[in-house]
Formats: structure tokens, sequence, C-alpha cells
């Protein structure tokens, strides 16, 4: 059983194309496209978290909106930059969306991509330690925000307070249960993939990542989840960890969906570079008529590796045709390839 999510991106324009033409569009139809995909059967709604640009930003709003009109359905994020998050603060907004969403969030973060300016992290005003490069940072909050889910106290009561205390040094509230099991790190390498493992977060691995060996996306990728998966194991976690990767993936059921998809040219996987130094390979995408796309698809040794698929959909687009996006893959693809 392959659990099916959409991940959006949430991009908006003034365009008379777009049927997101400003913020507000893009998190109402969010919220609307989750419900929408619950009543379908999809298993989860993702958002990805960009700072200084037109697409979904602070996460937690809108996680909680989801949480508070859906009852079943995952709600997550792939990924959330830690380089950006006070990871005290943030402890305080995932725990309250969770039980706003009865526990059903499953966060991504991640030490984040390049973004829209330079150094944007220096604008929420954070900086790199001596030494420390801003992955680093990224990662130094990850663990904070880990250690701080647990729900242990740490901070020393006020001997006069306003209101009575519980006894010992205090946690961060709300405090979720269960909520440090469900956090996923986006690894874009191997060795992020281990040290995800070592720290007992769930994989996020997207469509794309370091190319590594000069091989096919789905390949490194699959390598990259066997590599997790082993340094699991070795840490000796009790729970199963979850795999999710992301993919663009459209079946061709209509004169509307060719239209827009049909036409071919991203058939191949892309080399590009993150910056001056890493080398990255980004993966193909997939459209196709429903027979053809279960033939591409068990080929993907990515996915057959991994326990989650996350639909990247085309958010501008509009809630409709999204959900027959969703939809065409629940019923024209699923079953046929074992996922239903």
């Amino acid at each position: 059983m392959m659990k099916i999510g959409f991940l959006s991106f949430g991009h908006w324009t003034p365009s008379p194309q777009s049927q997101t033409r400003s913020a507000a569009d893009t998190l109402l139809q969010s919220i609307e496209l989750a419900v929408a995909a619950e009543q379908l059967g999809a298993d989860g709604a993702y958002f990805r978290v960009h700072h200084f640009a037109r697409q979904l930003a602070s996460p937690f709003p809108l996680l909680a909106a989801v949480g508070a009109k859906t009852s079943r359905i995952e709600i997550g994020t792939a990924v959330i930059d830690m380089r950006y998050e006070n990871p005290l603060y943030m402890v305080e907004d995932a725990g309250a969306a969770d039980l706003i969403a009865g526990r059903r969030l499953q966060l991504g973060i991640s030490r984040g991509s390049p973004e829209q300016v330079i150094d944007g992290w220096r604008y929420f005003g954070f900086q790199p330690a001596e030494g420390e490069s801003d992955a680093d940072m990224g990662r130094r909050h990850a663990e904070v925000f880990l250690d701080l889910l647990r729900g242990q106290g740490f901070a020393q009561p006020n001997p006069r307070p306003m209101f009575p205390n519980p006894p010992g040094p205090l946690r961060l509230e709300p405090h979720s249960a269960g909520l440090r099991d469900r956090i996923w790190w986006g690894a874009g390498s191997n060795a992020t993939a281990v040290w995800a493992a070592e720290l007992g977060m769930n994989l996020q691995s997207s469509t794309l990542k370091s190319d590594e060996t000069g091989e096919a996306f789905h390949i490194q990728q699959a390598a990259q989840i066997r590599a997790y998966r082993a340094a699991w194991k070795e840490a000796g976690h009790v729970r199963e960890p979850r795999v999710s990767v992301s993919r663009s993936i459209f079946a061709l059921v209509n004169d509307q969906d060719r239209a827009y998809f049909g036409r071919g040219g991203e058939e191949e996987d892309q080399i590009g570079f993150l910056d001056e130094r890493t080398r990255a390979i980004f993966g193909r995408s997939y459209a196709a008529e429903p027979d053809k796309l279960v033939e591409q698809l068990k080929a993907d040794e990515a996915i057959a590796e991994a326990d989650t698929v996350l639909l990247t959909v085309p958010n501008q687009l509009g809630v409709p045709y999204n959900a027959h996006v969703i939809e065409a893959i629940l019923t024209h693809v699923a079953p046929a390839l074992g996922w239903r």
C-alpha cells in the first residue's frame, strides 16, 4: 500500500492566465484542494515553504486551517527551511497546529535551497556561528527543534509565577505527544540522508539531489534511500521509518490534460548547479496515457523503495483541475501499480 499525497509550491501571479492571482487565492485554494483530496481518498496534503517569493511561506496558519477543515488526510510540509526558523517558537506553532489537526502533521524540514535573496536568513535575525556554514546552522536549528519536541522540561520556573506551575523545569506548550516521530528531513545528498536516519527522522527525497555518481536520477535516489534505511537499522531505532519521494506525474485522460502536458520535453533528467560548487541532478517529469505511465513508473527504482509518493501539482491551474490530476492518478494509475 503506497500513500499518495499532493505537494503544492503555492505559486501566485497577477497574470490573467493564473487561477491564483494573489496570496489570498493561493492560501484559500490550498485549503480547498486539501479538502477535495481527502474526499477523493488521497493520503496527504503537503506544502512547500519559500521566503521572499510569491509562494507559500509561513506554514502553520495554513496547516492549522487545513487541519480544522479535514479529518483524515495527513497534513505536512516539504520543506521548511530551518535556516530561517527559531526552533523554540516553531515548537509552539507546530504543537498548536498538530493538536488542531488531531495529530495529523507530518513536518518536512531541511537546511533549505537557494532562495530569492542573498542570505535571506540574516533578515530573520539569524547568523551562523564562528566556523559554521548556513547549512550547519540549519541543521543545528533542526537538532534543537527535535530535542524540544520530546517535551522535557528545561526552563527554570519563577518562584513567584502569575499562575501555578507543575513541579520541576518547564517545557514549551502546547506539547503534542508523538509529533517528534512525524518529523521528516529533506535530504539533498546521501550523507544528509544518513544523518537524518541517525537522528530518527523520516526521509523526504524530492525531484533533485546532489549528482554524486553521474547515474540516472532515480537510481541515485534509490541508493540514497537504501543508505538511509541501513543507517536507520544501524542506529537501532525501534519504529519503522517512512520515506517519501516527490514526482511530477500526469495521466493524460482528456484533451485538457494533453493540451497542458502532452507535448513532451521533460522526459529526461536535467543537470544544474545549486551554487558554484554543488552539481545537482533534477528528476524527469512523467506525462503519458495511463497504460504507458504505469510502465514508466514501474521502472522508477526510487519509487519502488519509498512508501509515500507526493504528486507535485500545478496549483495555478486551480482547484478543480488539480483535483482532477489527483483523481486520475488514484483511479487510472495507482491500482495498476499495486499502490491501491
